[in-house]
């Protein structure tokens, strides 16, 4: 299992980081999610509710036909561990390929070293956002192969 380049350029820069640096950067990553497009603003039934968060966390995967997936979060603002989660995912995955994103390790966020920074329930909803982004990407792969 690999993690795409740009995902690993981030756990790497984690991983170095001093614990101070990274409760910084990962607050810094949770300004980095860019709004709902059109076509999900407002519209919450189109978005899948991760529950394992403690914050109201939504989430959508999009593969499109040259098997580019693009990821959408929303999350409160009051809400920063979980919105720095989005917004690692967001620039270490958007634009990956579905076949690359299905081939890291569910767990990479580890090596992220946030579990002396957050709580080991605030990573399990990680680890819950990582399914659920593989799943709806698995769905929508499965989906595409059975057409053709």
């Amino acid at each position: 299992m690999t993690t795409p380049p740009a995902l690993q350029r981030i756990v790497d820069l984690f991983a170095a980081a001093p614990r101070e640096v990274k409760l910084q950067a990962l607050l810094d990553y949770s300004r980095r999610i860019p709004p709902l497009p059109q076509h999900l603003a407002g519209r919450p039934d189109l978005l899948e509710k991760v529950d394992e968060c403690q914050a109201p966390f939504f989430l959508k995967a999009e593969v499109f036909e040259d098997g580019i997936v693009h990821i959408y979060f929303d999350a409160p603002a009051e809400a920063p561990t979980t919105r720095g989660y989005a917004g690692i995912l967001t620039e270490g995955l958007d634009g990956a390929t579905a076949e690359e994103i299905l081939a890291m390790p569910s767990d990479f966020y580890v090596g992220l070293g946030l579990a002396d920074v957050v709580t080991p329930l605030r990573l399990r909803g990680m680890g819950a956002i990582v399914t659920r982004l593989k799943r709806q990407i698995q769905q929508q792969v499965d989906a595409a192969d059975a057409q053709n």
